[in-house]
């Protein structure tokens, strides 16, 4: 059985919980579940938390992704660059917005997106590219624009709030980011909901529009959009918690950082890199290993709740047979993808959980 898991959501929820109660309480008694006045506050909030003007919040992080692709203009013929070591909701939301993904391999120390690659995957079609931060630390984003000159740049944020960057917030890096209030996220509701996050006015404005069906006022629709909120519901969720994730970000640093010490000097165990000029905020702590799947269900067999993200890279996944991609293409993802072993990790994990995480580990690759 399972009794150290990868993330305790119900020990967050004790923190909030009077708090949320007392929110929805309030949404109850004036049934404003569709943009409550709670959601321009958690959006605000939340804006400022990430040092950008304006937040957007929107269902999902993956419509969060196709929306802010969708207020550059992205669309039918065009190309995004993107990670091939992602979740599949950061081409997803690619496809989905008519465009066809374009597949970088990553770095292996770190999972991120390999910035030497970058030039290779251009063409006279590319119209973004969309740098994943990933398992809780920034892309390098200066180097990405280095590379890339004035191509929009659309972060995926959904692993990486309150991260920063040379002490510049993730969000603010780029032309737009996305990111997901997904429950396990480090900043997560009780449902789905994602936030686009921008710099600019004009991009703000068009993401706002697209999500209320294309319409500025209602029953006016000036351009085809979608049904994508963030409901009220879920803003006073978010908001309970954002005043708490400061706190959560520095609990799972120091986490880490116990996990560092406790793993330094075990054989047959990489240890996670951070990029020079990056504080994460640690959404997942993945060490690497042989024979992976061995040893994965010797932590599970051992009460540890340990995870894979992710398991299969996207050129690998039926869903994108169609970009004509085979074994061997992208070969740092995929010996990634082979080795990667998710730990359990959360504001709230205690020391003995840790040494039981670490010896049970230990044992397993002996």
């Amino acid at each position: 059985m399972i009794d150290i898991p990868l993330v305790d959501l119900r020990a967050q929820h004790e923190q909030v919980a009077d708090e949320v109660a007392e929110g929805w309480a309030e949404v109850l008694k004036t049934t404003a579940f569709i943009g409550g006045r709670q959601v321009g506050a958690f959006e605000a909030e939340f804006a400022a938390y990430q040092g950008v003007p304006h937040c957007v919040g929107v269902a999902n992080g993956t419509d969060a992704i196709e929306l802010a692709l969708r207020a550059l203009g992205v669309g039918v013929g065009d190309e995004v660059v993107l990670p091939a070591n992602t979740f599949i909701a950061t081409a997803e939301a690619v496809a989905r917005a008519g465009a066809t993904p374009v597949l970088v391999d990553c770095v292996a120390d770190t999972g991120l997106i390999d910035v030497t690659r970058i030039a290779d995957a251009l063409t006279e079609r590319t119209k973004a590219i969309v740098p994943v931060h990933l398992y809780g630390q920034a892309a390098p984003i200066e180097q990405i624009r280095a590379v890339v000159g004035d191509l929009p740049i659309v972060e995926d944020a959904a692993q990486a709030q309150g991260a920063r960057r040379f002490d510049v917030p993730v969000g603010g890096l780029g032309e737009i980011a996305a990111t997901s209030f997904y429950p396990g996220k480090n900043l997560g509701a009780y449902g789905d909901g994602g936030g686009v996050l921008t710099k600019s006015d004009e991009l703000a404005a068009a993401v706002r529009l697209l999500r209320e069906h294309g319409s500025p006022r209602k029953y006016e629709h000036s351009v085809l959009g979608f049904n994508s909120r963030l409901d009220t519901l879920q803003a006073v969720v978010l908001s309970a918690k954002l005043r708490r994730l400061e706190g959560w970000n520095t609990a799972r640093r120091a986490a880490a950082a116990r996990y560092h010490e406790l793993l330094s000097g075990v054989d047959g165990v990489m240890l996670p890199v951070t990029l020079e000029g990056n504080l994460p905020v640690w959404h997942l702590y993945v060490v690497r290993v042989a024979e992976r799947d061995r040893v994965l269900a010797a932590l599970h067999e051992a009460g540890v709740g340990a995870g894979i993200h992710y398991p299969t890279p996207v050129h690998l996944t039926g869903a994108f047979e169609s970009l004509g991609h085979k074994v061997g293409d992208f070969p740092v993802a995929e010996a990634v993808a082979g080795e990667i072993v998710s730990l359990p990790l959360f504001a709230e994990i205690t020391p003995a959980q840790q040494d039981r995480v670490a010896a049970a580990l230990a044992e397993a690759v002996r």
